[in-house]
């Protein structure tokens, strides 16, 4: 790996840049390409160790004043200009991440996507401090402020800052509900559908004991496939934007509900919001264009 860091020495840093190439194969493919659900992962990864490196630190072991461990929750993602089905087996991904913290309370990574010289795409993820209260599980989880970082939050991720534009989308979006695009608003449903999940701990959880921002994209999949899927088998994502607000517990289900579905030429819209199951609380919403 490749490494440049803004500033020399063990303390905190205001930005962190890291460039690595990894050769594909099939764990990081699936029938359409590239898997989105392993690059996020991947991604979610760096973003985390990226997290340390902030903070001047080896290992992102970050704990609140009581000793309670912190976790950095996503609270919003972004896929850009993707082509993930020209991507095969053997073929050589580099992935140039961009990290630094977005305001005093967002910290956010920018992931820009290689493949032997030609774009394939930029994923931007913004995640927050949080943790669970004493005893409690993921309904209890609250924002927490921690002061490892440096207090200068820098001009980066350029042009346009579009992890700042990102964060302001999902605040937009949870205050107002004005989706993200005009091609997003409500229309163009064939009629209303709900589908329900039970999610698995050995699959879908993470080490924390919180679903993992990656399933959530895997039901919303899962979902689109059950709705309407099979014309269309290899359907790859072009661009997706996903505001989270909330988690579950192992046990809990999740409701995956379609709000828009609209076709076009060679290519589908669709608005899938995640919900959970036992009260309808909203835990995530799903905003998508896929080519066929």
């Amino acid at each position: 790996m490749n490494i440049a860091l803004s500033s020399e020495g063990p303390t905190a840093i205001e930005v962190f840049v890291a460039e690595e190439t990894l050769l594909l194969g099939m764990p990081q493919l699936c029938l359409a390409g590239l898997s989105e659900v392993w690059l996020l992962k991947e991604l979610g990864h760096r973003h985390w160790m990226g997290l340390a490196r902030l903070a001047g630190r080896a290992v992102p072991d970050f704990r609140a004043t009581d000793g309670a461990p912190v976790y950095a929750a996503f609270r919003a993602l972004s896929v850009e200009q993707a082509d993930f089905a020209a991507l095969g087996e053997n073929d050589r991904l580099t992935i140039r991440t961009t990290i630094s913290r977005l305001t005093h309370t967002q910290c956010a990574s920018r992931h820009e996507l290689n493949c032997q010289g030609r774009p394939v795409g930029t994923v931007t993820l913004v995640s927050t401090f949080v943790r669970r209260a004493p005893g409690g599980g993921n309904h209890t989880v609250a924002r927490v402020a921690l002061e490892a970082f440096p207090n200068r939050i820098p001009p980066i991720m350029a042009p346009g800052r579009a992890c700042d534009s990102l964060a302001a989308r999902a605040a937009t979006y949870r205050s107002t509900g004005a989706a993200p695009e005009a091609r997003y608003a409500a229309g163009g449903l064939v009629e209303d559908a709900l589908i329900t999940f039970d999610p698995c701990p050995a699959q879908d959880f993470n080490g924390a004991g919180f679903l993992y921002f990656s399933s959530f994209i895997a039901l919303v999949d899962r979902a689109e496939w059950h709705f309407d899927g099979r014309p269309a088998p290899r359907a790859t994502t072009r661009r997706r934007e996903v505001y989270f607000h909330a988690n579950i517990d192992p046990g809990e289900r999740v409701a995956v509900r379609r709000l828009k579905d609209e076709h076009g030429a060679g290519e589908r819209i669709h608005h899938y919001r995640l919900e959970r199951a036992g009260d309808g609380l909203r835990l995530a919403d799903a905003f998508t264009q896929r080519v066929f």
